[in-house]
Parts: structure tokens; C-alpha cells; sequence
């Protein structure tokens, strides 16, 4: 049995798919609105491949539910279970696979966003069929759920409320009221203008009275004058149960992606805060699922459309203060870390190196210490980091890259994301321009060493904290590529104030990757009381 489902909510069952297809095709064209076909699983949903083609190359907003069974009932011989991965090819505009349904208000709120999303991807950028494929355990029939009885009261109306009906390609952007305690959450963005892109931050914080919780990789850090109630130590606030408490949102406006941090991400998504997402991107930004709605503009664009009702002053100011105290507690921790706390470089590369400098980081412990550490400045650095799929792979080729023919760049790395890309090194003799390795050395892994699989050893150290013991000097020598190590701060400051004008040297840090992950909680608890 299939449906299709009219814009004005009317379900019509239909006996032959093909038929239903193009019926829906036909309602989708004469209402310019997505037209949903639901069908059974096997081979039901190969009968809308002619109708979907035709929705794809016509630009008609179709999506299309297909039930499935459940992964473990797949490639065993189990009726109408045949692979329907990606049926219908390149012809849809976005396929999802949702996961098996599970009573929780974490899952309802999953589906929710990304529906909401599936429908957006009908209408634009261009329009067309979108895939949903929807796997399902026995019992399939509304048989009484003790579970899902007890959600009955989530899925009410305020839990939609915050949902628009999609606009097509092209049409204007919707003026949009933000007020209330809001916060602004910028993420990493890269704009060729960073000034200009901070200045329209500035202007609508100031419209809004909301304060700016920017990420290491924001540009906002990097020009701090231009954006009034900058935060950086949100991951600090984010710990603390007092300061979650008075300072929770009513809103959030969201800039591109979403922090690093994860306990800013946990605070934020266990409320179910609304959410206004701001992005030019057309693939769904929220990982949090929270109650977002998505405006696909930039920055600029979006703020020509904001009607704001401004916060009270005392609530930025609450927020300001909430940074300094941390500011300044942090810094005293800092100051009696033991030995070379691998933290401390991302506090003083913003003072000590020359304005404008390329920094990239890489994933691991290197962003994260960023995003802890960096301070608010003004010195107009252009920050990096592989956050796409936050892996290791190629992080020096990258920087090298990032170096070619460009003012002096310096790279923040552990040592095995070097080591992983150690070939990066044959491109020295192609650089045009100089690259400084700041090489993080602590002999392993170190973020393992901040999840509850640090508690279990064996089989921890070797698996997880998988210590490689690699002489550099001798590495390194092998590229000819230079190499010092460093022996305290002052020594690190002297090395990167000022960068050669060419070539490639690596400065090696050498820490204790257990001490500091002790050092890390102590002091971020120390700093959230």
C-alpha cells in the first residue's frame, strides 16, 4: 500500500506505485509545495523511479518515505527485504537512512530536525525528489507501548511550533524577530573579508544586546575590538552547574557550525533551547537536533532581516563578567602549571607571534587547547583547522599548502598526527614561503586520555595512548628538515616572535601527556567554582 500525501495534509491511498508517483507529481506541480509518497518495503518504491527521475529533471519538490526492514533482517533471505541503500541513485537531492525508532525524546527530536530538513531539501537550492528510507522492528502494528504512552505529551504543539513552511528556491527571506536573552554561538567560518565579517557580527550583537561565544576557529577571536561582548571561556561556563543556571538562553543564534566544546554542546542541547541556524551551506548544520529552524543566507543578509527586541543590559554584562573572573582564574592556574603544559602554547601564540600569521591546528588535543586557551585579541590571525571530518589525516601537507607562496604560517600539531603524515615533508622542496611546526610531543594519543577508557589498563596505554617512542631529531633529518627542541616558554617565545621568511623547521615541545590531562581538569574545575 502507498500514499500520497496532498500538501493540505489529505492522505490518498493509490493501489498501483507508478501511478501514485506521478498522481503526487502532479499535486506537487500544481501547488509549487513538496507532495510525501510513503510506501511498504521490496520492490513498491522501484515503481516510483520513472516519477522521480521526472521530479528530478523538472525540479518538482517530491519526498519520498520508503519503509524498510531492519538492518539484521537484511541479506538473510527475509521477505520484502531487498537493499534499498540509495535506490534512486543521483536522482534525489538528498538520501537519508533514519534509524530504527526508539521511544526517547532524543529520537523524536532527531526525527524531527531531520524531516524538517528532508523537506527544506525538496524546495532548495534547486528542487526536486529527496529519500527518506525508513527501517522498522515488529510489532509493526499500534499495539499499546508503555514507553512511547509515556512521550505522549512531548510531541505536542510547542514541539513544532518553532517549524516554517519551506520557501522555494529564490523566493526573499522572511523577516525574523529575535529577542529576549539570546546568545550568538559562532563557528568556524573562513570569509576573505575577517574584518568586514566581524563588523556585521558587532552590529547585530549590538542590536540584540546578546553576548558572542566564539570558537577558537571564528575570526571573531582574532578581532575582538570590533565585537562587543565577546566570549571565549564558554567551555568553562559550560562546566559549571551555578553558571549554567544564570546565564541559560531563551534563544540561540547559531553562525555556520556549531563550537568545538562539548560541554557548551551538551548545555545547549539538553534544553531543547530554540535555535536560529544561520548558514550558506544546504546540508543540515544542527547535530544537537535541537528546535531549529535553518535560514540559509549570510551573515549580512540575515541581519538586513532581524527585528530585534533588545535584551536587558544587565544580561550581556552577566556574561562579560561571567568571562573576566574566568579569565583571570585561568591565568593563574596557568602560571603554576607543572613543567611544559601542552595547553600553555595556544595562550601565548595570539601575543607572541606577528599579526596576521596563518595558524592552523590540528584535530585532536591541538583544537581543543585552542579552543580552551586562545585568547580574545586583535591581531588579525587567520585560523585553520580539518573540522569537516575532524581526522588527523594530512594535517602537514595541508598547512604546507596553506604556506605556498603566502606570508610566514606556523602549524599546532600532536605528534601523531605528524607522524601520520610525515611525507608531507617531501613537499618542503616545493615551498614557496616557510612553515614553523610547533610539534606537540607527548607520546601518544593524548585526548584518550580525557575519556572513561583512560580508567582501564591494560588494555589502555597500548591501544588507545598508543606511545610510538619516535626519535624526531633523526626523523627529521632524514627530509632535512630543521629541528629544535624546545627547553621552556621564554625559549618558545623567542623561536616564534619572529618566522623565517622560507622553509620548513619543526620546534618540538616535549610533554607529559598524563600530567597535563590531570593538569586539564584541575584547572578548568578550579576555574568553574
Amino acid at each position: 500500500m502507498q500514499f500520497a500525501a496532498h500538501p493540505a495534509f489529505e492522505a490518498i491511498p493509490v493501489l498501483d506505485e507508478r501511478s501514485a508517483a506521478f498522481f503526487a507529481l502532479g499535486l506537487a506541480r500544481q501547488s509549487h509545495r513538496p507532495v510525501v509518497l510513503l510506501c511498504t518495503s521490496g520492490t513498491a518504491r522501484a515503481n516510483y523511479f520513472p516519477a522521480v527521475i521526472e521530479a528530478r529533471e523538472s525540479g518538482v519538490p517530491l519526498l519520498v518515505i520508503t519503509a524498510d526492514r531492519p538492518p539484521e533482517m537484511r541479506e538473510c533471505r527475509s521477505g520484502q527485504a531487498i537493499d534499498q541503500q540509495k535506490l534512486f541513485g543521483g536522482y534525489v537531492t538528498f538520501y537519508h537512512e533514519l534509524c530504527v525508532p526508539e521511544a526517547s525524546v532524543a529520537r523524536l527530536r532527531y526525527l524531527r530536525q531531520t524531516v524538517a530538513h528532508a523537506v527544506e531539501r525538496t524546495l532548495g537550492p534547486v528542487a526536486g525528489p529527496v529519500h527518506l528510507n525508513a527501517p522498522f522492528r515488529d510489532p509493526l502494528p499500534p499495539v499499546p507501548d508503555d514507553a512511547a504512552e509515556a512521550l505522549r505529551g512531548e510531541i505536542a504543539g510547542k514541539f513544532f511550533a518553532h517549524l516554517q513552511v519551506g520557501e522555494p528556491a529564490g523566493a526573499a527571506p522572511r523577516a525574523i524577530a529575535l529577542g529576549g536573552r539570546g546568545l550568538i554561538v559562532a563557528g568556524q567560518v573562513r570569509v576573505a573579508d575577517a574584518a568586514g565579517y566581524a563588523r556585521a557580527v558587532g552590529r547585530l550583537a549590538r542590536r540584540l544586546g546578546w553576548p558572542v561565544l566564539a570558537d577558537a576557529l571564528s575570526p571573531l577571536r582574532n578581532f575582538a575590538k570590533l565585537v562587543p561582548g565577546l566570549v571565549t571561556r564558554y567551555d568553562v561556563i559550560a562546566r559549571s552547574a551555578e553558571w549554567t543556571k544564570e546565564l541559560q538562553p531563551s534563544h540561540v543564534l547559531c553562525l555556520h557550525d556549531w563550537p568545538t566544546s562539548k560541554p557548551l554542546r551538551q548545555w545547549l542541547g539538553e534544553g531543547d533551547v530554540p535555535v536560529t541556524f544561520v548558514t550558506t551551506r544546504a546540508d543540515n548544520p544542527d547535530a544537537l537536533h535541537s528546535a531549529t529552524r535553518v535560514v540559509r543566507a549570510d551573515v549580512s543578509a540575515f541581519a538586513a532581516t532581524v527585528r530585534a527586541r533588545p535584551a536587558p543590559r544587565a544580561w550581556v554584562r552577566r556574561w562579560t563578567e561571567a568571562e573576566r573572573r574566568i579569565e583571570a582564574r585561568l591565568r593563574r592556574g596557568l602560571a603554576g602549571a607543572p613543567g611544559l603544559f601542552e595547553g600553555q602554547a595556544s595562550a601565548l601564540l595570539p601575543r607572541v607571534l606577528p599579526k596576521g600569521t596563518t595558524v592552523m591546528f590540528a584535530n585532536s588535543m591541538p583544537v581543543r587547547d585552542a579552543e580552551y586557551l586562545w585568547p580574545a585579541n586583535d591581531r588579525a590571525h587567520v585560523i585553520h583547522c580539518n573540522r569537516g571530518a575532524n581526522g588527523i589525516d594530512g594535517t602537514l601537507s595541508t598547512a604546507l599548502g596553506l604556506a605556498h607562496r603566502g606570508a610566514p604560517a606556523v602549524l599546532v600539531t600532536g605528534d601523531l598526527a605528524l607522524l601520520h603524515d610525515t611525507n608531507g615533508f617531501l613537499l618542503a622542496r616545493e615551498l614557496r614561503g616557510s612553515l614553523t611546526v610547533v610539534l606537540m610531543n607527548n607520546d601518544g594519543g593524548g585526548i584518550f586520555e580525557h575519556l572513561p577508557v583512560a580508567q582501564f589498563e591494560p588494555p589502555f596505554e597500548r591501544f588507545f595512548g598508543t606511545p610510538q617512542s619516535v626519535d624526531f631529531a633523526r626523523l627529521y633529518a632524514t627530509y632535512g628538515v630543521a629541528h629544535t627542541v624546545v627547553r621552556d616558554w621564554r625559549h618558545f617565545e623567542r623561536l616564534l616572535g619572529r618566522l623565517p621568511a622560507r622553509g620548513v623547521r619543526v620546534l618540538e615541545v616535549r610533554t607529559d601527556r598524563k600530567r597535563d590531562a590531570a593538569f586539564r581538569k584541575a584547572l578548568f574545575a578550579a576555574a568553574a567554582k
